[in-house]
């Protein structure tokens, strides 16, 4: 039997987060407002909740920010690190608004980064990036900036993210680059189906992350997962719309990292593209995957519940056309159940010069328009234990 016990470090990261919202009492405080911030939603505060960030970082002792009920236009902010403070919490009442014209943002890489941080939690409120204009451009094939990612954490240590709204992001709503000991939870993600690049939560070069009970409703995957990340645990997320919850895509470089010690459980798929997904270029690549468990997952009219693809390419545009070589071993799929919206249901296209190795199917049951779905097999080796529908090609 599988051990379905949280890791240790998981534990640990959420007694540590309790304990932190315990003492919010004991909190040296700054209101945004005394900074000279507005809740109009129309007068810029950019420069006010920055002076509150500094005053912050400058003091010795625990610190909140609260921002009360109401909007707050806001450009593009970067928090940075280096703080006496040891812990500072976003206490956020109200909305953060970005500017009407995406251009303002769109220019710009984030539109709230924090960098080098250590001990920072955000806890509720709203960031609303104001992003269909910025589609609506690239989907009249103009002249667009790339757009900002909503809320980024890069190179830095013990983050919480809990009870936040972000709606309509330009690009990414939630980055986690480079970061260590981050625990997301309650998070609500909302962007239309159609939204172009608006990755839900996005992990790279990170370990020791937790995903939990949060909904994701995106025009892109609602997790991404990229090189470098280890001891990840994704538990209770409902994806949909969205491309589902993705490992990739690997092999973008010849050197890069690889992603170990996943796990995805009690997860619900709501008419998305992909369900559970590991995709890498058909390139050269150092990269791997490894330990990776997707369990008790809950499928309702998913093109592609399961898939590995390693000659990812969308939209057949500059496809390398190569082979990838992205090692994958050691993945678990397990208690995966509902219906696909697709006839081929389970889909292995690996690599021939690295194909997928200790590939597992355990009580499978997925079904297509109340009839049995197929599965497709390319170079890769494995098993099916107890009940697998559709009938296992490995």
């Amino acid at each position: 039997m599988m051990n379905l016990t949280r890791p240790s470090h998981s534990i640990l990261l959420i007694l540590f987060f309790m304990l932190a919202i315990n003492s919010t009492s004991a909190l040296t405080k700054y209101n945004v407002l005394n900074f000279g911030a507005k809740p109009n939603g129309k007068t810029d505060s950019t420069k006010a909740f920055l002076m509150a960030w500094k005053a912050a970082c400058a003091s010795a002792d625990s610190t909140i920010i609260y921002v009360p009920k109401g909007r707050y236009l806001l450009g593009s902010m970067a928090f940075q690190g280096g703080c006496k403070s040891p812990q500072i919490i976003f206490r956020i009442d109200g909305t953060l608004v970005a500017p009407q014209d995406y251009r303002v943002l769109g220019k710009s890489t984030d539109w709230l980064s924090f960098e080098g941080v250590n001990g920072v939690s955000i806890l509720g409120g709203a960031l609303d990036a104001k992003g269909p204009s910025l589609w609506a451009c690239k989907a009249s094939h103009s002249n667009c900036p790339s757009g900002a990612t909503t809320l980024s954490f890069t190179n830095s240590k013990n983050i919480r993210i809990r009870s936040l709204l972000s709606l309509n992001s330009q690009m990414f709503h939630i980055v986690i680059n480079g970061c260590e000991n981050v625990n997301v939870q309650g998070v609500r993600i909302i962007a239309a189906g159609n939204s172009p690049n608006t990755d839900g939560i996005h992990v790279q070069l990170s370990k020791n992350v937790n995903i939990i009970k949060c909904s994701i409703k995106t025009g892109d995957d609602c997790i991404s997962i990229g090189p470098g990340t280890k001891n990840l645990w994704i538990e209770q997320i409902t994806c949909g719309p969205g491309h589902g919850i993705s490992i990739g895509s690997l092999a973008k470089d010849l050197k890069e990292e690889g992603v170990q010690n996943v796990t995805v459980r009690n997860t619900i798929f709501l008419g998305t593209q992909n369900g559970l997904r590991i995709k890498s270029w058909a390139r050269p690549s150092t990269g791997f995957v490894q330990g990776v468990r997707f369990m008790d997952s809950l499928m309702r009219n998913v093109q592609n519940p399961i898939v590995i693809d390693q000659n990812y390419c969308p939209h057949n545009l500059n496809c390398p056309n190569q082979v990838s070589g992205i090692k994958i071993k050691d993945i678990i799929y397990e208690g995966i159940r509902g219906t696909s919206s697709t006839e081929v249901a389970i889909k292995f296209d690996c690599s021939p010069k690295n194909p997928c190795t200790g590939i597992r199917l355990q009580n499978v049951n997925l079904s297509y328009l109340n009839k049995p779905a197929q599965s497709s097999c390319s170079n890769v080796r494995g098993k099916a234990l107890n009940l697998v529908r559709p009938e296992s090609c490995i």
